[in-house]
């Protein structure tokens, strides 16, 4: 691996793993990530984490049902993940009620510093990205990372998602936005 490489590994929580909003493949998903953060490279975790009374929950008019509310087990890393997740290089998103936030990009740490912020103090250049969901925040994820000038390769094998043909619509829309898939 090249030294200006990092993992940004997206929502591999329990809602989305087993919880509220399962996702198809993610159990594999996360399996499959395992690999990837044995790796000698930076590995960045963005999680969703909302209030429990956020705009995007069906109760407040929005599209979902409540998932990854802070403090619960749905909005906990995966254990198989825990053991590569630093407190500083984890990124919450989805904290004001009032915005909804599918993108980790502008996602912070405890220290109040974003993803972006913490990939430029790394002199990273090259971004592996996996996680949940493709179509939401793993695309939005990957999309804002590449719109900041960073290469931007997604872990096909290590993603999981909420519906199949959304899944492949996703994926051939950020090849042609010009992220590899891998």
């Amino acid at each position: 691996m090249m030294k200006d490489t990092a993992l940004v590994v997206v929502d591999m929580l329990y809602d989305f793993i087993d919880g509220s909003m399962a996702c198809a493949g993610a159990e594999t998903a996360v399996q499959n990530a395992l690999p990837w953060l044995e790796k000698e490279i930076p590995a960045l975790f963005v999680c969703d984490c909302h209030p429990a009374d956020h705009s995007s929950f069906a109760a407040q008019g929005g599209p979902w049902p409540p998932h990854c509310v802070e403090g619960t087990r749905g909005a906990e890393i995966h254990d198989a993940l825990k053991p590569y997740a630093d407190e500083a290089c984890i990124f919450r998103k989805g904290r004001d009620r009032a915005v909804e936030q599918y993108s980790g990009f502008g996602g912070r740490n405890e220290a109040g510093q974003s993803l972006s912020e913490v990939l430029d103090i790394l002199d990273i250049r090259n971004v592996l990205v996996c996680g949940i969901a493709t179509e939401y925040c793993v695309r939005n994820t990957a999309e804002d990372l590449l719109r900041a000038g960073f290469n931007v390769t997604l872990l096909q094998d290590a993603i999981g998602y909420v519906d199949h043909a959304g899944h492949l619509e996703a994926l051939e829309a950020m090849k042609k936005e010009g992220i590899t898939l891998k």
